[in-house]
């Protein structure tokens, strides 16, 4: 295994001048040494490839691993790929079965993600079928209105519910995916986002909580990549996009964190939410839905204090420990701090790989 990451760390460096030269935007380069993307970005894969299994694989290591393969493809880094596609193979061998997820709760489906983007990469039909019966399972009892039997209102689901649809989606072409995707995404920004912008963690839980704000953000981005110009509900969700990230702008620390609860500057600075925000900025600006002169330099500083937060064993540090609901201000502000966790790998992953991409 070392000797394999060792050669796969030697092909990112050198493609490291090409991937460098394609954030052409002026608060996108000349970064700091220790804000390289591309560096950092090496970093985190390669210790997230080395990580062991969760038991069974839920959301936290499936949206790091999505992230790693999304990283991969954007830097042309082939080895990288070739071990994270290796990674989901090995899950086929019957004595690893019961790592494999089987459960119909959003934070299960999302393991279809994994084979779907490999299904992408590779063309190959078994993963594709094999992530189609996750999303495909998440419709079998859709409610009146269209929406998934797994829709519960909180802000985590508008990217863990959304991500898949939109993977099928991207996997198969597809519309009916695309069209869930989409009405499900209007159906919770019409019911959950506040007059300022932001997210309450749950109707019930009047609380911007980070992280859970940051699937909100992450959730949008994703889906503006890949909905068409005309496509009906496109308006709606650019707008409730932008409304977010002007308030989050208000809110970002002077060093560029963003904090535990968004809106109490006496919580504690957290690098789950910041790299989520940072990877919703970064593709905001270079896809032109926001202004480049007022985001730009946002995320900029966001990159470059979220780099601060990876450590020496490519550890990233600050992390809010796994969160469930809670009516409780100081349930929020004492939430444990992670090192190392998966919920912290993945938005370092997206971001870097939202400026290394073409």
């Amino acid at each position: 295994m070392r000797t394999r990451l060792f050669a796969i760390s030697c092909l990112a460096t050198a493609v490291l001048s090409a991937t460098t030269a394609r954030a052409q935007n002026k608060y996108f380069q000349n970064w700091p040494e220790n804000a390289d993307p591309h560096s950092v970005g090496d970093r985190v894969a390669l210790h997230f490839l080395s990580s062991p299994h969760m038991t069974p694989i839920v959301y936290p290591e499936v949206c790091a691993w999505h992230g790693a393969l999304k990283y991969a493809e954007a830097t042309a880094n082939t080895a990288l790929e070739s071990e994270l596609q290796n990674r989901y193979t090995a899950l086929l061998n019957p004595q690893f079965a019961s790592l494999i997820p089987d459960r119909e709760h959003v934070d299960y489906e999302i393991f279809g993600v994994v084979p779907l983007q490999i299904s992408i990469e590779t063309k190959d039909h078994a993963a594709q079928l094999a992530g189609l019966r996750f999303a495909d399972r998440q419709w079998e009892h859709p409610t009146p209105d269209g929406l998934s039997g797994e829709t519960r209102f909180w802000i985590d689901d508008m990217y863990m519910l959304t991500i898949l649809q939109l993977e099928a989606y991207r996997a198969t072409n597809d519309r009916k995916y695309l069209d869930r995707d989409a009405n499900e995404m209007v159906a919770y920004l019409r019911k959950l986002q506040q007059p300022n912008g932001l997210f309450y963690h749950a109707p019930d839980v009047p609380f911007f909580w980070g992280r859970g704000d940051g699937w909100v953000a992450v959730g949008m981005t994703e889906m503006l990549l890949s909905l068409p110009g005309d496509h009906p509900q496109r308006a709606e969700i650019l707008a409730g996009y932008r409304k977010m990230m002007a308030e989050l702008i208000k809110n970002q620390n002077p060093d560029g964190m963003w904090r535990q609860l968004i809106d109490h500057p006496e919580a504690w600075e957290e690098t789950s939410s910041t790299g989520m925000f940072t990877f919703a900025l970064i593709e905001g600006v270079r896809h032109g839905w926001l202004d480049e002169e007022t985001y730009g330099p946002a995320a900029r500083k966001g990159w470059i204090a979220l780099a601060g937060f990876v450590d020496q064993n490519a550890d990233v540090t600050n992390v809010c420990a796994g969160t469930n609901k809670q009516n409780s201000l100081e349930y929020y502000l004492a939430r444990p701090r992670r090192t190392g966790d998966f919920h912290g790998q993945a938005p370092v992953l997206w971001a870097a790989r939202a400026l290394l991409e073409k």
